[in-house]
């Protein structure tokens, strides 16, 4: 009986809580003039915090269906709008047609506070979603503020180095994405004079990294990572740095998923790269394969890759190649004693088939998520490493396989064009491949 009673009074302070929520957003919205609303943005984003995961799902309903159009009201605009399509009637139809939740959102932003708020929402959001897609309008207007308020020309990019204070270099550990940072002694090999970390930063968020890439300078274009990662090895002296390499790039916010920084980022770096280091002549990548293995494993349809062509029967001989080399399980090629026993011929079956789905399969839904990433970002494809990474991930993820992007600073915008238009621009060695 007691536990009854005192299951029904936390009920009764969830529903309070709930409701003192949405009275808050109420009062938000319907405030006049700037400054007066902020006192109320700031205790709505306070009562947001002490909401439970229950409440917080009541919450995103609330935005989701009491705080979208009128669909009456929308289609009355419309209707306005078609019978005279003036400016004014434009107006009327575009705010119309604005969820209320958007100016609830911008609101809450002004006040000291809103922006991180509203990152833990959508981070909250995105974890519910596949549960709730009917709240996908709310999350394309999160989506659709935040693309303006993290714009490029907003953010601020600093290099990150020894000097830095010891909170944002815990972060730079904490958030490495690609290659997990080993500890102290091995984040300072990183931020060596070698080597270079740079981080987008919000004004509203100043000790945040928001996104970080880490370059290595060195003589020639890398073909393997541990090399790269070696904290013991020996920094590189100045007049042998010729090639800026990306080797790794992660994102810290996972509020910001789809949100474009990382391409402006690399860009922002190579030029400023440029300038400080005029003897640097290559910008290139040296990049994983994550999705590789995964494809090859799920039996594609390599005739239906787009462009493919008379090169068809070849991909199928290369595929047959590697199933009579691993007794018809291809899972092997992830052992690095697999690889190590291939001959000549399998080997170059793997190449085959890794330069079509990079360069055949990329333009497409299937194709590999950080190919697509450099490529519409005006990369070309321009080297494929085998045993580039042999460590535990390499070998499930790519079979070893890594891949150089080059960055042409002066083709950036025609190769992202070709790209957009469904050609991938890669090099005579890579063409060759298939």
């Amino acid at each position: 009986m007691l536990d009854e009673l005192r299951s029904a009074a936390a009920r009764q302070r969830e529903q309070r809580a709930l409701r003192a929520v949405v009275l808050a957003t109420k009062k938000l919205l319907s405030q006049n003039g700037e400054m007066n609303g902020m006192p109320l943005a700031r205790e709505l984003i306070d009562r947001l915090e002490t909401l439970g995961e229950a409440q917080l799902d009541a919450f995103f309903e609330h935005l989701s269906t009491a705080l979208s159009p009128d669909p009456a009201a929308v289609l009355a605009l419309a209707q306005a709008y078609a019978a005279a399509p003036g400016a004014a009637a434009l107006i009327a139809l575009v705010n119309g047609v604005e969820p209320p939740r958007q100016e609830l959102l911008r609101r809450l932003n002004r006040t000291p506070g809103g922006t991180a708020a509203i990152l833990r929402l959508r981070r909250a959001l995105l974890t519910r979603l596949p549960a709730h897609p009917e709240w996908q309008a709310l999350e394309a207007d999160l989506l659709h503020l935040l693309s303006s308020w993290f714009n490029p020309g907003f953010l601020q990019m600093k290099r990150v180095d020894w000097n830095s204070p010891a909170r944002l270099l815990e972060k730079i550990i904490q958030h490495e994405a690609v290659h997990a940072i080993d500890g102290w002694d091995d984040l300072r090999r990183r931020l060596q004079p070698d080597r270079r970390c740079f981080a987008f930063f919000h004004p509203q968020l100043p000790e945040e990294p928001l996104i970080f890439v880490e370059v290595a300078l060195l003589p020639e274009m890398p073909a393997h990572i541990a090399p790269l990662i070696d904290k013991a090895s020996t920094p590189l002296a100045p007049e042998r740095r010729r090639v800026a390499a990306f080797y790794s790039i992660s994102n810290c916010e996972p509020g910001l998923r789809g949100v474009s920084l990382g391409n402006f980022l690399i860009k922002q770096v190579a030029e400023q790269l440029q300038r400080e280091l005029p003897r640097l002549k290559t910008f290139c990548t040296l990049s994983p394969m994550p999705g590789f293995a995964a494809w090859l494993l799920g039996t594609p349809d390599l005739a239906a890759l787009p462009g493919t062509g008379k090169a068809a029967a070849r991909l199928a001989a290369a595929r047959q190649r590697l199933l009579d080399a691993t007794d018809g399980d291809l899972s092997r090629l992830q052992a690095a004693r697999t690889l190590d026993a291939l001959d000549e011929s399998a080997q170059q079956a793997l190449l085959s088939l890794a330069a079509a789905y990079l360069a055949l399969a990329s333009p497409t839904p299937a194709g590999d998520p950080v190919a697509r990433f450099h490529l519409d970002n005006g990369a070309r494809l321009e080297r494929l490493d085998p045993r580039g990474n042999m460590s535990p991930k390499g070998l499930r993820q790519s079979f070893g396989l890594m891949v150089n992007y080059l960055y042409d600073l002066d083709r950036i915008e025609t190769s992202h064009a070709r790209f957009r238009a469904g050609d991938v621009v890669r090099s005579r060695a890579v063409a060759g491949l298939l």
